[in-house]
Parts: structure tokens; C-alpha cells; sequence
């Protein structure tokens, strides 16, 4: 069910290593209790996976509600989920910091960058450029690495260029 909405996702290739380690722990127990190593690998890998979904379902909910509230086109309300996202990775940092074991996530970018990188983008989609950009601009001042805000930003100001130029025009 394609909603024709951009969707990214950046994965931390070294994030999978301890995942990998706790598959194979799980593994081990299973393992143990478990003799033909077969069964041992399929029930550890049935495990992983229903484990991963669930923490990615439960822990990240306003995330998860305001990404299907955006692609329905409800951007105000996408933009109170994404804001209670932001709130409750800020408030539980250790969660969003070690979220490659808490939430078996390889994500290479924080919730709590994501939340603010959908809240300005919810807000462009609304045709406020003015939240939008500062928005934006939050995005690169707690991450200033952040690739996608920055080309936001220099999307958006090439707009006001254009827009400027456009005013210009019509005054002559």
C-alpha cells in the first residue's frame, strides 16, 4: 500500500553487529535446551523477529501514528504525534541512544531527529514554510550533520529566491 509519499530510510551498517550478537545468543539458549541446531536457529530467528516487531510497534508509537497520519495527508495531526515522539525520546535519551538493542533498530538517524525532520516537513506540506524552516533549522542545531535538513533548507531558500525574483519582476 503505496501512499506515492517519500519515505526514507538510512541504515547504520555497524549498528548490526550487536544485533547480530544477540541473535546469537539467542541462538545458544535455544541451543541448549533445544539439540538439532536447525531447530535451535529457525525458533531463535522466529524470536528475533517478533521481538523486533513488537519493540518497533510499542515503543515508537506516536512516531509509527504520526508516519500513517502524514500519509493519509492529516499533516496537523502527524505533527502532535511527531511532537509527542520528539517529547518521549528527549525525556527516555537512553532509548533513542542504544536503539540499535532497545529497538533492534539500524536506523542510522535518532528518533528524536526524525521527529523534527517530519514536523518540518508536515508543516511544509501545510504550506507554512515559516514553521517549517524553523523547523528545519532546530533539526540542524542538536544535528548538525543532518543531510537531509540541510538540503530542506537549501530547497527552501532557493524558493525565496525565486519568489523574490518573481515580486521583483512584477514591480518593473
Amino acid at each position: 500500500m503505496s501512499s506515492g509519499k517519500p519515505v526514507v530510510r538510512q541504515i547504520a551498517w555497524l549498528s548490526i553487529v550487536p544485533q547480530l550478537f544477540i541473535m546469537g545468543i539467542l541462538v545458544l539458549i535455544f541451543h541448549t535446551f533445544i539439540k538439532p541446531f536447525k531447530s535451535a536457529l529457525i525458533l531463535a530467528m522466529i524470536t528475533y523477529l517478533a521481538v523486533s516487531l513488537i519493540l518497533r510497534s510499542c515503543v515508537p508509537h506516536h512516531h509509527r501514528k504520526g508516519i500513517l497520519l502524514y500519509k493519509q495527508g492529516n499533516y496537523l495531526k502527524a505533527i502532535e504525534e511527531f511532537k509527542k515522539s520528539y517529547n518521549f525520546f528527549c525525556r527516555h535519551t537512553w532509548i533513542d541512544k542504544y536503539r540499535c538493542i532497545t529497538l533492534l533498530s539500524s536506523s542510522r538517524s535518532s528518533y528524536t531527529e526524525m521527529a523534527l525532520l517530519n514536523i518540518a516537513f508536515c508543516y511544509a506540506q501545510a504550506k507554512n514554510a515559516k514553521l517549517s524552516k524553523e523547523y528545519y533549522q532546530k533539526v540542524l542545531e542538536f544535528f548538525p550533520e543532518s543531510e537531509m535538513a540541510k538540503s530542506a533548507l537549501n530547497m527552501i531558500s532557493s524558493f525565496e529566491c525565486e519568489d523574490d525574483d518573481i515580486e521583483n519582476e512584477s514591480v518593473l
